[in-house]
């Protein structure tokens, strides 16, 4: 249909321009018998008509055909440029931004939007791969620091002149890396297969107050060693989501609670419900956490501190896994916090999650 359409409007177009050249070619004729002051028969009149009107609408049609000779070829150029393009960014190289035909600047133009995509496509490959390689950089690093200390307090093992006492300090020392390197692991594979399609999610109803009830007793050998108080406000509540996922979100953040916050201090978790959504918040009374560290908080190998010593300190994944298995529930975690005051992470979530 829309074929023939384009067919009448073609042919109706050549009809128009045939009308418009003979129209131009009979007052050229005309004004010239009448400039030459010659009166022409009518037959010769009809032949200069018939040649002049032919020669105008071939004149017409090559200047037409002319326009449409550069457009096309535009056009093939244009497309040439966006085949270059993809060739590049299958090769990696993602510093690609194509320019935009003159005269298809207009936003609804199919060519300014294949522009538009194609550019934001390499943008997005362009930061997805400096995360890739900040993520490979990140792992060696935090693998190789465990692994250095390992090998010189092996080395340094082999003294036979070393005390009994020296020993078992830094065959403690080696056990206490190879935990970290057993840690950082274990982390890194739970990331990678949160992150895949194929993690199994399974929904289940059960108690979120005697969840994180059974946590906090889970947790007590670290607490009760630091006797720090706790504060619960745990009200019944029933939700729909994978309890084995958020016994993890939960036990990341008791233990970063309870590693941060100093022997004496309190931990308080309370439980919410907002318009159908659960509020879990962990408030602590630890160091705290500067105002330009919270934004990155939730980024893989991000910590806040870097002068914190290794019994301290994590890998930086803890957190990561925590907004991922969130995400995952549809909902939120955020933080606020000031140094030397403390911390409150909040998670929210819906109470009865449907997996899509």
């Amino acid at each position: 249909m829309k074929f023939r359409i384009k067919m009448f409007f073609g042919f109706l177009s050549i009809i128009l321009l045939l009308l418009i050249c003979w129209s131009a070619a009979y007052f050229l004729t005309d004004s010239f018998s009448s400039y030459i002051n010659i009166k022409l028969n009518s037959f010769l009149i009809q032949l200069i008509n018939s040649l002049l009107g032919f020669f105008i609408f071939g004149c017409c049609m090559f200047l037409i055909s002319r326009i449409f000779s550069r457009q096309r070829q535009r056009h093939i150029e244009f497309i040439q440029s966006i085949i270059n393009a993809m060739r590049q960014i299958a090769r990696g190289d993602y510093n690609v931004r194509l320019s935009k035909i003159s005269g298809h600047e207009f936003r609804d133009d199919p060519f300014s939007q294949i522009v538009d995509n194609i550019n934001y496509m390499s943008r997005e490959l362009g930061q997805l791969e400096q995360m890739r390689q900040e993520f490979v950089s990140n792992v060696s690093h935090e693998i190789q620091s465990p692994l250095t200390s390992i090998s010189g307090f092996a080395r340094a093992l082999q003294n036979e002149q070393l005390k009994h006492n020296e020993r078992l300090h830094y065959l403690t020392i080696i056990e206490t890396e190879s935990q970290r390197l057993s840690k950082l692991s274990d982390n890194l594979l739970k990331l990678t297969s949160l992150e895949s399609s194929q993690y199994p999610f399974e929904l289940k109803e059960y108690r979120l107050d005697k969840q994180l009830q059974h946590i906090v007793l889970a947790c007590e050998p670290q607490w009760s060693a630091k006797e720090i108080e706790f504060d619960l406000s745990l009200d019944k509540m029933n939700i729909i989501a994978d309890q084995d996922l958020l016994d993890q979100v939960w036990m990341n953040l008791l233990n970063n609670a309870i590693k941060f916050t100093p022997d004496g201090g309190t931990i308080s978790i309370k439980i919410s419900n907002l318009n159908g959504d659960v509020a879990v918040t962990i408030t602590d009374t630890g160091i705290g956490i500067a105002e330009k560290d919270q934004l990155h908080l939730f980024e893989r190998f991000y910590k806040a501190d870097k002068s914190r010593n290794r019994n301290i300190s994590g890998s930086g994944l803890g957190l990561s896994i925590v907004k991922k298995i969130i995400d995952m529930h549809g909902g939120t975690v955020s933080v606020t916090s000031k140094q030397n005051e403390g911390s409150t992470f909040i998670v929210t979530f819906p109470a009865h999650h449907e997996k899509e």
